[in-house]
C-alpha cells in the first residue's frame, strides 16, 4: 500500500526528524528530490517564480557536480538546498562507513545542514550519527510522482487531499518523475495560492 500521508505515531517515535513545520500562518513546504536535472529543474524554477514560491531542493551530489550551473540557478532564485547523498545510496543496505563517505562527498558540492536520506531509508545508528551534523528531513506528504502506476491526476490529489498547514511535500525534479510532477506542480501551486497559503523553503540556520 502506498503511504501518502505519514502516520502521527511515526512522527512521535522519531521526533528528532523534521516531518513538517508548524506555524501560525498557513504555509506549504514543497521539496524536490534527485536533481538538478537539465530542463526539468529549470521548468520547476519557472513554475515557482510564477507564484513567488520558495522551495527546498534535496540534490544528489553527482548531479550537482555534473550540472553546477543549474544548481547555482536554484540558489540564485533564493531556494534552499539539501544533501541527498552523492550516489543515492540506500541507508538500510549500505555499510555505515560507505554511507557516511558518500554523504561527505556530496557535502563538497552541497553546502547545507539539511539532509534527506535517499528513499527515506536510514537506520537508527545512521540517524544518531548524522543528526550531530545535519537536520534530518523526511516528509509529511508524498506525491508519488516517481511511481509508474500512479497517474498524474492521482499525484495531484495526493497533495491536495492530504496537505495541511506546515506539510513538507515531496516531488522529484528527475526525468523519471518529470511528466507527472510538471502536471501536478502548477495545479498544487494554484490551488493553495487561491487559499492564501505561502510556499516556503525549509529553514536551515546552520550552513556548512
Amino acid at each position: 500500500m502506498d503511504l501518502v500521508k505519514i502516520p502521527r505515531i511515526l512522527k512521535k517515535i522519531f521526533p528528532e526528524i523534521t516531518w513538517d513545520i508548524r506555524g501560525s500562518e498557513p504555509a506549504l513546504y514543497l521539496t524536490f528530490d534527485d536533481g538538478p536535472t537539465p530542463d526539468v529543474t529549470s521548468r520547476v524554477l519557472k513554475e515557482l517564480d510564477r507564484f513567488q514560491a520558495k522551495a527546498t531542493f534535496f540534490c544528489i551530489g553527482r548531479n550537482v557536480e555534473r550540472h553546477p550551473d543549474i544548481y547555482q540557478q536554484v540558489l540564485a532564485k533564493g531556494h534552499a538546498t539539501g544533501n541527498h547523498t552523492y550516489s543515492h545510496l540506500k541507508g538500510w543496505y549500505t555499510a555505515n562507513k560507505e554511507y557516511y563517505d558518500d554523504i561527505s562527498l556530496a557535502a563538497r558540492f552541497i553546502h547545507s545542514s539539511l539532509y534527506r536520506p535517499a528513499y527515506g531509508m536510514i537506520t537508527p545508528s545512521q540517524l544518531k550519527y548524522l543528526k550531530q551534523q545535519f537536520q534530518i528531513v523526511l516528509w509529511d506528504v508524498m506525491s508519488y510522482d516517481f511511481d509508474f502506476n500512479t497517474p498524474p491526476e492521482k499525484c495531484l490529489s495526493n497533495v491536495i487531499r492530504h496537505a495541511r498547514p506546515g506539510s513538507v511535500v515531496v516531488f522529484h525534479d528527475s526525468l523519471k518523475a518529470s511528466e507527472k510532477m510538471l502536471y501536478a506542480l502548477p495545479r498544487v501551486l494554484e490551488h493553495f495560492a487561491e487559499k492564501g497559503w505561502e510556499f516556503k523553503s525549509i529553514p536551515h540556520p546552520r550552513p556548512l
